[in-house]
C-alpha cells in the first residue's frame, strides 16, 4: 500500500516534467502492465533503447523520409514525443513493454497510415493486439468497438474500415515492437514500410 502511495505521488509530481513520457511510464509503474515471457524476450533489442526524440531536428530530413513524415504527424495534431527523464531509467527499465509501446504508438501511426480519429486509434490498437503485445490491449480493443462507433458515430465506417485493415497488418507484420525506429529516421518511409512488411 506505501509503495502505490509513492508511486501516486510520483504520477502527481510528474505532471509539470517537460518530458510527457514520464507521466506515462509512471502511470504504467502503478498499474503494472504485463507481458508475456514470448513478448519479453522480443523486446530485447530495445532494452535500455529510449533515444531522445528531437521533433526539430526530424522536420530538417527529406520530404518522404520516415523522420521527416513522423515529424509532420506530430506538428499537425501537435504532440509531443514522449521522452523520459534520466532519473526515471530504474522504472523504464521495469517496465520494458509500457515505455516501448508508449514511445511507438505515435511512430505506429504514421507508419500504419492511420490518423488519430477515433477511426485511427482503433486500427493502431487493432493493430497492437493482433500482434499479441499484451493482453490489456486485447481488452482495450474489445471496450473500443463497442465504444468508439457510440462516441463517434460519423466514422462508424472508418472505425470498421480501420478495424480490419489494423488487424489485416498486423498478421502480416513483423514483430513491430522490439525494431530500434529511430535508426531508420533518414531513410525513405516506403523503404522502412516495406522491410517490416507493411506494403
Amino acid at each position: 500500500m506505501f509503495k502505490k502511495l509513492q508511486q501516486l505521488q510520483a504520477i502527481i509530481a510528474s505532471r509539470n516534467s517537460e518530458n510527457l513520457g514520464d507521466i506515462a511510464i509512471l502511470k504504467s509503474d502503478f498499474f503494472g502492465a504485463k507481458v508475456s515471457a514470448t513478448v519479453a524476450s522480443k523486446l530485447q533489442p530495445v532494452v535500455g533503447y529510449y533515444p531522445v526524440i528531437d521533433l526539430k531536428q526530424l522536420s530538417q530530413y527529406p520530404q518522404g523520409s520516415f523522420g521527416r513524415e513522423y515529424a509532420n504527424h506530430m506538428q499537425a495534431n501537435q504532440l509531443k514525443p514522449l521522452n523520459i527523464s534520466p532519473e526515471l531509467e530504474d522504472i523504464a527499465k521495469r517496465n520494458l513493454f509500457a515505455l516501448r509501446y508508449l514511445v511507438t504508438h505515435d511512430i505506429f501511426h504514421v507508419l500504419l497510415d492511420f490518423d488519430t480519429t477515433y477511426a485511427g486509434e482503433i486500427g493502431v490498437l487493432a493493430f497492437a493486439a493482433t500482434q499479441n503485445y499484451s493482453k490489456s490491449l486485447q481488452i482495450g480493443l474489445c471496450l473500443a468497438k463497442l465504444l468508439y462507433p457510440i462516441l463517434a458515430p460519423q466514422q462508424i465506417k472508418g472505425i470498421f474500415a480501420n478495424l480490419a485493415k489494423g488487424r489485416e497488418l498486423g498478421k502480416k507484420a513483423d514483430f513491430l515492437l522490439g525494431y530500434r525506429f529511430e535508426e531508420h529516421w533518414e531513410e525513405p518511409i516506403e523503404d522502412v514500410r516495406k522491410r517490416l512488411g507493411l506494403l
